[in-house]
């Protein structure tokens, strides 16, 4: 397969994602097109697009969830390639057989590796096959409650109820008793049935403790696989990620080459195509367990590409031209060097299990500084919807080592403000600075473990350019959407640090 140049290509999805991949496209020398839902219309990823179309109303359903819509904007504006990001239709193969047969590329797996991979139940199967070591549990999705909960009963409680379909933590529960089995199966379903559209459920054992380890992948169709590291993913919320590093403080030389060799065998045996990530749990005797594979590009990429100095969303549009792997990169030049640790900044309650939450950003400062990386979706004045993801930025820094590393995220998070609504960063400073995360002591229940010492605490020392934002966001009149007379006064004011369309100034610059 000779590689072709792409030369429009559509990106079906919003938020940080979006304006991460039209960035890219317009470095691999395309022209970039975005969609967006009426939501979105003022939304920064149409600011960084060359081309805009709207796709459908506020509701995913209606959007970026309807393959029809998505398939008739990339006619319209003639695109050649469609980049599904994350979430939304990216690990849909229906979608991705569209696509093809509509002429597009779909810049991902292909349409089977999604149906075998992308599927738990049949990954499971392949990881077997593979030679891979699994979870204990039951894949019969097929049966009825009773029979599930009989099939509960022998694997043995804590267990785990799961999506068939989909990832992120959706349509999981863990259950602790035979009593709360039927009603947490019932609620998982629901919750998958509406975030991927299929409600088949399988169950697994609950091990604990274990971390969360996950190898990144790339494969070329042609049974070449690459692996560029781990990542460690333990620190999690409702089952979903806030933390995520590599490589992993836990894993040695030897177990990185086990990781790696099984991810391989896994990915090579399907002649996996293009980006995807293949998670493990592994246990304090450093025995680890397939747990499912992501057949896309991870929401915590990014410190993958701190520590290879790669651009994988770049290799995507690659990969899905038609490159080999070798042509693409050189694989004994890659070389894992510093440490990376990414935060995700959500709009949400820590103090109301981490409730989503929605609202006008009207603070919008982000660090900088070398080692620092922000993506986002969002900017001053921004509204962060009840449609979407609570997900306003991704925080990465990048060091020497692991020490200098979480001090510059401290840095990074303390000299950051994202005011207007509630966010965790103030539980992601707490959680950063207690000593187990800070000796690499990390797992899946950390956040439960440490309940208590994670809780709210007194407010924690704020530096003048955040204190500022906050009496700023407290004057904003929120209703109207302007700045109230007082705060305006302090806008205009040559002497203060705040001004509209700059960022703050030290009392030494100023």
């Amino acid at each position: 397969m000779t590689e072709r140049a792409f030369e429009r290509v559509l990106v079906a999805n919003r938020g940080e994602i979006a304006c991460r991949i039209l960035r890219a496209v317009r470095e691999y020398g395309a022209q970039a097109i975005a969609v967006y839902s009426d939501a979105d219309k003022n939304a920064r990823h149409t600011e960084e697009a060359d081309l805009c179309l709207r796709i459908g109303e506020a509701e995913p359903s209606a959007s970026y969830l309807d393959m029809a819509k998505i398939l008739d904007a990339a006619r319209l504006c003639n695109a050649d390639a469609i980049h599904p990001g994350y979430g939304f239709l990216s690990e849909n193969a229906a979608f991705a057989e569209a696509c093809e047969q509509a002429g597009f590329a779909f810049i991902g797996p292909t349409p089977k590796d999604m149906r075998v991979l992308g599927n738990k139940e049949s990954a499971k199967t392949a990881a077997l096959a593979a030679g891979v070591p699994t979870i204990p549990g039951f894949m019969g999705q097929h049966v009825n409650d009773d029979e599930m909960l009989r099939q509960a009963g022998k694997i043995g409680f804590p267990l785990l109820v799961k999506a068939v379909a989909g990832g992120g933590g959706r349509g999981m529960r863990m259950v602790s008793c035979s009593q709360d089995f039927v009603a947490a199966l019932n609620a998982g379903k629901r919750e998958a049935k509406q975030a991927f559209g299929d409600d088949r459920m399988l169950l697994e054992k609950y091990l604990q403790p274990v971390r969360h380890i996950e190898v990144q992948i790339f494969g070329d169709g042609r049974g070449n696989v690459l692996t560029l590291g781990e990542r460690e993913c333990s620190i999690q919320r409702r089952h979903q990620k806030i933390f995520e590093e590599s490589p992993s403080p836990f894993v040695n030389a030897k177990l990185r080459a086990r990781l790696e060799a099984a991810a391989v065998s896994l990915a090579g045996r399907q002649k996996y195509r293009g980006a995807g990530t293949i998670e493990f749990l592994v246990d304090e005797k450093r025995r680890f367990y397939f747990l499912e594979v992501n057949t896309r590009l991870q929401v915590e990429h990014p410190v993958t590409e701190a520590v290879t100095g790669l651009d994988l969303v770049r290799m995507q549009l690659r990969l899905a031209a038609g490159a080999p792997l070798d042509a693409i990169v050189d694989r004994r030049k890659i070389d894992l060097s510093g440490h990376a640790l990414e935060a995700r900044i959500c709009a949400e309650d820590p103090e109301l299990d981490f409730l989503p939450t929605s609202g006008r950003l009207l603070v919008c400062e982000p660090p900088s500084g070398p080692g620092i990386r922000v993506d986002s979706g969002y900017r001053l004045g921004s509204e962060i919807s009840v449609h979407y993801d609570s997900l306003i930025a991704k925080l990465i820094v990048l060091a020497e080592d692991r020490r200098s590393c979480l001090a510059r995220m401290e840095h990074a998070l303390v000299n950051s403000a994202w005011l207007g609504l509630p966010t965790n960063v103030d539980f992601l400073l707490r959680v950063l600075r207690h000593e187990s995360f800070q000796a690499g002591e990390l797992r899946t229940d950390f956040v439960e473990l440490h309940a208590d010492a994670l809780a709210q605490g007194e407010v924690p020392s704020l530096p003048l350019p955040v204190q500022t934002a906050a009496a700023l966001a407290h004057n904003f009149v929120s209703t109207s959407g302007r700045f109230s007379d007082e705060s305006s006064d302090l806008l205009r004011d040559p002497h203060s640090p705040w001004q509209l369309g700059d960022r703050f100034r030290t009392h030494e610059e100023r």
